[in-house]
């Protein structure tokens, strides 16, 4: 089983402004019917980086079984994170960068 995600989120007044995000869950059964989800939510104040992360989170969380997963984002941090290996520095220093300051967005 294969789902893709399609994920963006965005605020204004970037820091502590309202922003949200969105997302499109896409999969299509044996018989070639598309099934679709669509999830958003808003919030009064948050940050850019948060609501790109919130809609990837999101997204995943709203799977229930095992499956291939194709995730779509326009975030060069969620992208970079996973694509430059971001991810497992962080896991391996307990969520430090390399500049020695904690990762921020740590609860997500």
């Amino acid at each position: 089983m294969k789902v893709t995600i399609f994920t963006d989120g965005a605020a204004r007044g970037n820091p502590d402004g309202p922003g949200g995000y969105g997302v499109v869950m896409r999969y299509v059964d044996s018989k070639q019917v598309v099934h679709e989800k669509e999830l958003s939510a808003g919030y009064k104040k948050t940050t850019n980086n948060r609501m790109e992360l919130m809609a990837a989170i999101r997204g995943l969380q709203q799977l229930n079984r095992p499956c291939e997963v194709e995730l779509y984002s326009d975030s060069k941090y969620l992208t970079d994170a996973f694509n430059q290996g971001w991810i497992t520095s962080w896991q391996k220093k307990n969520w430090v960068k390399s500049d020695k300051k904690p990762v921020k967005n740590i609860d997500l």
